[in-house]
């Protein structure tokens, strides 16, 4: 199940609501509502994997509770690495056996039987909240959750479960026990959501339609702005469909009582790509830091080492195939540039050309992370650089770009922070309250219609990152 469906629109979510309020006053019973809820969300696609959820989810709480006992003794330690091994090795197990085996085979010329497991949904994101809960128990930031509901819930939240963002423990763990909501976070939730689905439906979904024909096509009839053209589409796509799911899960959180950080920061207007991380997948990009970079030495001793290893595993987690691995060292190899000497360069250069560099570097390395197939990569690539005996420009991409130029413009114009700038200008007049809140209204009302419409005929509706 996905939030961009009129199933989960208009069935699920209202029902889940009208449930929710109704136990509200009695904790137990509401955190109950939402652990059924988030395991039929998750099982609508497999429900085989509800078993694996909830043995990780079972032998972690128990694993907190261990540490916690033991803690400032070796067996804290042995705890932590109790749990890393089997969570790390499920993953492992899941994700990348066959890529490796695979990999064996090919260097080696070996014909080892390879795994195919079908990857359960979200097993990436969920063991990464489970880690960040151990390794931050077993450091003393946060006391081990009492109630195992509550940890299965924290676990298995739909909002975030699939596809994140990646939830810290400590900051959601009073929630877990108690939490209110005013009518204030609820129509903030609800704003929240619809903006999330506008993003999904309206700008990533269309972009992807688009991109596709440029993307998936015969390779040989692309021109070099084609390549491009294409290419751009794909980074509107994953921008706007990944930050659009992050908006709608922030929503939801908020209408159940939660306060989940903010997972995207407007990343296309970065001037480096140092800042670009700082305002992509934040909560990745921090978990990384906190839990392998810093303990690795950080700035301190190893630093470029560090971050090869750092970049290295970002790629891999993204999927099991080479063209993430190169996609994660793109960036690493960037960021040790502009660590070197570039980012002093890029400060000091007129801020139009910075950011040109961003998006020039961006845009290439969405063409890394989109093709798995390495052999249609270093086509694309070649057509994009002129390289491939192609012309320029074609009479398709002119038609293409002419019958959508309204649409380009209104998602080039939604990589800005343009929503939160008129909230913050409005705010400023007296007297203007009211006409925010009608005006808010208006424009989820407005977001819900047009996405329902669009959903009703649209049979193009993937999501992104449901793969990792």
């Amino acid at each position: 199940m996905i939030f961009a469906s009129l199933f989960f629109l208009y069935f699920f979510l209202p029902l889940n609501l009208l449930l929710y309020y109704a136990v509200f006053r009695k904790p137990a019973y509401r955190n109950l509502v939402l652990v059924l809820f988030s395991l039929f969300f998750y099982a609508w696609g497999e429900p085989i994997w509800i078993i694996l959820l909830i043995f990780s989810a079972s032998i972690d709480f128990l694993h907190g509770k261990f540490i916690e006992k033991h803690r400032g003794t070796p067996l804290a330690k042995l705890g932590v690495v109790s749990s890393l091994l089997l969570n790390l090795g499920i993953l492992f197990l899941f994700k990348y056996s066959g890529f490796f085996i695979g990999s064996i085979n090919s260097l080696l010329h070996l014909s080892l039987p390879v795994p195919a497991f079908r990857l359960p949904v979200g097993i990436s994101f969920y063991t990464f909240q489970t880690i960040s809960y151990i390794v931050d128990v077993y450091r003393g930031d946060v006391k081990a959750e009492k109630s195992y509901l509550g940890y299965l819930m924290y676990l298995s939240l739909y909002f975030q479960l699939v596809a994140g963002p990646i939830v810290r423990y400590r900051t959601v763990a009073d929630e877990i026990a108690s939490r209110r909501v005013s009518m204030e976070d609820f129509s903030d939730g609800l704003t929240r959501l619809s903006v999330g689905l506008g993003k999904k439906v309206i700008l990533a979904n269309t972009a992807g339609q688009i991109a596709s024909k440029y993307l998936d096509g015969d390779l040989s009839g692309l021109s070099v702005g084609g390549a491009w053209f294409g290419a751009a589409l794909f980074t509107l796509q994953i921008y706007f469909d990944f930050s659009g799911y992050s908006d709608m899960a922030i929503g939801l959180g908020r209408m159940f009582g939660f306060h989940f950080s903010e997972n995207f920061s407007y990343p296309y207007l970065s001037k480096s790509v140092t800042e670009f991380w700082r305002r992509w997948h934040i909560s990745l990009g921090s978990f990384f830091r906190d839990y392998l970079y810093i303990p690795l030495g950080g700035n301190k001793k190893h630093i470029f080492g560090n971050l090869f290893i750092v970049w290295f595993c970002t790629g891999l987690w993204h999927g099991a195939s080479w063209n993430f691995v190169f996609w994660g060292l793109f960036y690493g190899f960037l960021i040790i540039l502009e660590k070197l000497f570039l980012g002093k360069v890029l400060q000091k250069i007129p801020a139009l050309f910075s950011h040109l560099y961003l998006i020039a570097a961006v845009v290439l390395g969405w063409v890394l992370f989109y093709f798995t197939d390495t052999s249609r990569l270093f086509v694309y690539l070649k057509t994009m650089f002129g390289a491939a005996g192609v012309p320029l420009w074609d009479l398709n991409l002119q038609v293409t770009f002419s019958n959508n130029v309204f649409w380009f413009i209104a998602a080039i114009a939604g990589c800005f922070p343009i929503l939160p700038a008129i909230s913050r200008w409005m705010s400023k007049w007296q007297g203007t309250t009211a006409l925010l809140y009608i005006g808010r209204l208006v424009f989820t009302t407005a977001v819900l219609i047009i996405s329902t419409a669009m959903l009703v005929g649209q049979s193009y509706n993937p999501f992104l990152y449901y793969r990792f």
